[in-house]
């Protein structure tokens, strides 16, 4: 199985840490972030790892080299502009020609790869996007009112949300709603497939996930090493 993760991110939110290394690079506990990926997507059965790269390239192909040394085959794609979060994924359209994952470069997770592989193959659609449930509490009480009298209160009630997660599973037949050498994000992909009529799936992940975007995420990160990745 093939998967392609998102790596050319500038990975402005964590300078300085990202003006000498490049944010995939991080170290999270004794590994970088692509390290601990490319381990999981390995456990669960892909065995053809795509590196989508643009900043700082070199350090990446560098650090990786074949990927050998990980048991996988490994190869390097770089951009030669930003292409944005779907964009770069035209560039392997030659390789890519059976149903593949993308990951976000800045993602750790426990989720099962495989079994999000085998629910979005045996399903129509060409791209399956999975979601996670976020509950943030409201730190103000939400008054209900009929014009000047007040009806009812909820105190802080929380916010859900059902996010985008930044794994997906696509079929190569989506590429042809891809523009060439353009700047196209996944949410421009999304909105597209959706306007012609094209049905996207949604898988929801119930595992462990974290998007490393910001400094706090960045310790979270650090701990949840040591909780749930450390010794695999």
């Amino acid at each position: 199985m093939k998967a392609v993760i998102l790596a050319g991110g500038l990975g402005s939110r964590l300078k300085p840490f990202t003006e000498i290394i490049p944010k995939p690079l991080l170290p999270i506990g004794e590994k970088s972030v692509l390290e601990i990926q490319i381990e999981k997507l390995k456990k669960h059965g892909f065995n053809e790892i795509f590196l989508a790269t643009n900043y700082k390239s070199d350090y990446i192909e560098n650090f990786f080299g074949d990927g050998s040394r990980y048991g996988i085959k490994l190869t390097i794609s770089r951009e030669e502009k930003p292409l944005g979060t779907a964009g770069p994924l035209l560039l392997l359209k030659e390789q890519l020609t059976e149903p593949f994952l993308v990951m976000n470069g800045d993602i750790l997770t426990l989720a099962d790869f495989g079994k999000l592989h085998n629910f979005a193959v045996n399903n129509e659609s060409l791209l399956t996007i999975s979601i996670k449930k976020e509950i943030t509490p409201y730190a103000f009480g939400n008054i209900f009112f009929d014009k000047d009298l007040v009806t009812g209160i909820e105190e802080k009630p929380d916010i859900v949300m059902y996010i985008l997660a930044g794994i997906y599973i696509m079929k190569p037949e989506i590429f042809s709603y891809f523009p060439e050498d353009e700047y196209f994000g996944m949410d421009k992909l999304i909105k597209k497939l959706l306007f012609v009529g094209q049905p996207v799936t949604k898988y929801d992940l119930k595992e462990y996930w974290l998007d490393i975007g910001r400094l706090d995420d960045y310790e979270k990160a650090q701990e949840a090493y040591t909780e749930h990745f450390k010794g695999e």
